[in-house]
Protein backbone atom coordinates (compact mmCIF):
# COMPACT_ATOMS: atom_id res chain seq x y z
CA UNK A 1 0.00 0.00 0.00
CA UNK A 2 1.22 3.62 -0.73
CA UNK A 3 1.91 5.99 1.75
CA UNK A 4 -0.43 9.27 1.79
CA UNK A 5 0.39 12.63 3.05
CA UNK A 6 -1.22 16.04 3.00
CA UNK A 7 1.60 18.62 2.24
CA UNK A 8 0.75 22.26 3.85
CA UNK A 9 2.14 25.20 2.01
CA UNK A 10 2.49 28.13 2.30
CA UNK A 11 3.62 30.68 -0.32
CA UNK A 12 5.19 34.10 -0.99
CA UNK A 13 2.29 36.61 -1.45
CA UNK A 14 0.10 36.13 -4.91
CA UNK A 15 1.83 33.10 -5.52
CA UNK A 16 -0.69 30.57 -4.52
CA UNK A 17 -2.18 29.76 -7.74
CA UNK A 18 0.97 29.30 -9.23
CA UNK A 19 2.63 27.43 -6.59
CA UNK A 20 -0.71 25.05 -6.91
CA UNK A 21 -0.28 24.66 -10.64
CA UNK A 22 3.26 23.93 -10.50
CA UNK A 23 3.66 21.30 -7.48
CA UNK A 24 0.52 19.44 -9.58
CA UNK A 25 2.81 18.24 -12.07
CA UNK A 26 4.76 16.68 -10.22
CA UNK A 27 4.90 12.97 -9.95
CA UNK A 28 2.81 11.47 -6.92
CA UNK A 29 1.06 14.35 -6.30
CA UNK A 30 -2.90 13.71 -6.41
CA UNK A 31 -4.17 16.93 -5.69
CA UNK A 32 -3.20 20.61 -5.42
CA UNK A 33 -5.37 23.07 -4.29
CA UNK A 34 -5.04 27.07 -3.60
CA UNK A 35 -7.00 27.92 -0.04
CA UNK A 36 -7.55 30.42 2.11
CA UNK A 37 -6.23 30.22 5.78
CA UNK A 38 -3.17 30.02 7.48
CA UNK A 39 -1.49 28.20 4.62
CA UNK A 40 -2.22 28.80 1.33
CA UNK A 41 -1.80 25.45 -0.53
CA UNK A 42 -3.17 21.95 0.34
CA UNK A 43 -1.35 18.87 -1.74
CA UNK A 44 -2.29 15.13 -1.52
CA UNK A 45 0.36 13.08 -1.84
CA UNK A 46 1.99 9.80 -2.15
CA UNK A 47 4.90 7.32 -2.91
CA UNK A 48 5.43 3.68 -2.14
CA UNK A 49 7.64 4.33 1.05
CA UNK A 50 8.06 7.03 3.72
CA UNK A 51 11.70 7.61 2.51
CA UNK A 52 9.99 7.90 -1.57
CA UNK A 53 7.45 10.57 -0.43
CA UNK A 54 10.01 12.44 1.65
CA UNK A 55 12.32 12.63 -0.58
CA UNK A 56 9.21 14.11 -2.96
CA UNK A 57 9.24 16.61 -0.49
CA UNK A 58 12.34 17.76 -0.57
CA UNK A 59 13.67 17.44 -3.84
CA UNK A 60 10.85 18.62 -5.98
CA UNK A 61 7.63 20.01 -3.79
CA UNK A 62 10.21 22.66 -1.72
CA UNK A 63 11.73 23.65 -5.41
CA UNK A 64 9.08 24.57 -6.68
CA UNK A 65 9.70 28.89 -6.62
CA UNK A 66 7.08 31.06 -4.50
CA UNK A 67 7.35 28.30 -1.72
CA UNK A 68 8.39 29.51 1.98
CA UNK A 69 7.11 26.74 4.28
CA UNK A 70 6.03 23.00 4.46
CA UNK A 71 4.51 21.00 6.80
CA UNK A 72 3.86 17.12 5.84
CA UNK A 73 1.47 15.61 7.69
CA UNK A 74 0.83 11.38 6.89
CA UNK A 75 -2.22 9.84 6.13
CA UNK A 76 -2.87 6.91 9.14
CA UNK A 77 -5.58 4.00 9.09
CA UNK A 78 -6.82 3.79 12.78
Amino acid sequence: MAVQAYILVQTEVGKAADVARAISDIEGVTMAEDVTGPYDVIVRAEGASVDELGAMVVTKVQGVPGITRTLTCPIVRI
